[in-house]
């Protein structure tokens, strides 16, 4: 078996249109949540969002492309194109990348913007002509797997490439299983992660609709583990790993921010949306028994925590159960910062969890004046320096896929 590093890390989110700078802002607990300005939001209840700003991505797409693909496409081609560079591998000109060079990006929504904009267009037909019409790129553009493809285009990237779809724990699948292909040896470097741009009013009212948005209209609306906490806050955005063989990565000198040695991805089998807690605790176990890790050992978990008052309890209960006998293991939720970004926000947050092991800092969980006792776990509240060595991050979705990766500090 081969061992998996990590070697590059790209992100367009609602902290900043880079990673470091995203980083940057999670570790000072700087809110990317905002008022939803993507569309006229007053006329309904949900009305808070993390949303890009800023975005440009004329340097990696053309003109035609940008008006031709959706924007979870683009902010797939932006953070891959910038993982790359992170990494320092050469594209276009490595005559090195044929097979053993992959991508993988997971979705939830896919290209649910595009799908938006046709509707209207075909429901509002063409009077003049008496036709009804949407766009020939609408099939492409809103598919799940284009943004794989797209990337693997633009990359010249000829080895495994496809998409996936699990809902919230997308990108973290994505992420798991490019880990497997290359412990396997079947491929030398993967990009993967997730991207998601779900900010448009048919999304946002179809969660509202469901119950799991919060309808607190303020910036500090997603509020993991405390009382208050009423759903979770929608965002966007992309966040892309290189994911390598370790060897490989040594070979050319490459900088590694960590090492991938566990990863467990396992369904509840039992509800469309409530979580199961004995299926939580199964992930996180299979998780660390494949790391041949006691949770004695590990020093630090980033939770899923989207601020949803069933998913916070349930993991706060299968955190607390699968490390009784390591009761302040220190916890921290990213999502109360960027709000949830869907199948992106497990890969930004492995990135973060990488990072956190790199510079030995726990970020901050924000929002959280009033914690939830029932949630009695070791919340960090405040930026925490510590001597980290192994850390977990969750990601649990819809239909109970559960996913936890375990990462370890090299050097």
């Amino acid at each position: 078996m081969k061992r998996v590093v990590v070697t590059g890390i790209g992100a367009v989110t609602p902290l900043a249109n880079n990673f470091l700078n995203s980083w940057s802002s999670v570790k000072r607990g700087i809110s990317g949540i905002n008022k939803i300005t993507k569309f006229d939001a007053d006329t309904i209840a949900w009305q808070m969002a993390g949303e890009i700003r800023a975005f440009d991505p004329s340097p990696y797409l053309s003109s035609k492309d940008i008006r031709t693909t959706d924007l979870f496409v683009q902010y797939a081609v932006v953070a891959a194109f910038m993982a790359f560079s992170d990494a320092g591998i050469l594209s276009h000109s490595e005559k090195s990348i044929t097979d053993d060079f992959g991508v993988i990006i997971g979705s939830s929504r896919g290209g649910i913007g595009s799908i938006e904009k046709e509707l209207k267009r075909l429901y509002e037909k063409d009077r003049k002509n008496n036709l009804y019409r949407v766009s020939p790129y609408l099939m492409p553009s809103s598919t799940i797997g284009i943004a794989a493809s797209t990337v693997a285009q633009k990359l010249n990237l000829k080895g495994r490439c496809f998409g996936i779809s699990c809902a919230c724990s997308s990108g973290t699948v994505a992420i798991g299983e490019a880990y497997r292909i290359i412990k396997d040896g079947y491929c030398k470097v993967i990009l993967a992660g997730g991207a998601e741009a779900p900010i448009c009013k048919l999304c946002v009212v179809g969660y509202g609709s469901s119950g799991a948005l919060s309808s607190i209209n303020e910036p500090s609306a997603s509020m993991p583990f405390s009382v208050k906490r009423d759903g979770f806050v929608i965002a966007e955005g992309s966040t892309i790993l290189v994911l390598e063989e370790f060897e490989h990565a040594v070979k050319r000198g490459a900088r590694i921010y960590g090492e991938i040695i566990g990863c467990s991805n396992t369904t509840d089998a039992y509800h469309i949306t409530r979580p199961a807690l004995d299926g939580e605790i199964r992930t996180m176990k299979l998780a660390l028994k494949e790391a041949r890790i006691s949770a004695d050992f590990v020093d630090y978990v980033s939770a899923h925590a989207t601020s949803t008052p069933i998913g916070d309890l349930v993991e706060s209960q299968a955190i607390k159960t699968v490390f009784q006998d390591n009761p302040e293991v220190p916890v921290t939720a990213i999502k109360s910062i960027t709000g949830h970004m869907l199948g992106s926000s497990g890969a930004f947050e492995a990135a973060c969890t990488l990072m956190s092991l790199k510079e030995g800092i726990i970020p901050p969980t924000i929002n959280l004046s009033d914690k939830d006792p029932a949630c009695d776990i070791n919340i960090i509240k405040e930026i925490k320096e510590l001597h980290l060595q192994i850390a977990i991050s969750n990601s649990f979705g819809f239909g109970g896929i559960n996913t936890t990766l375990v990462m370890k500090k090299l050097g």
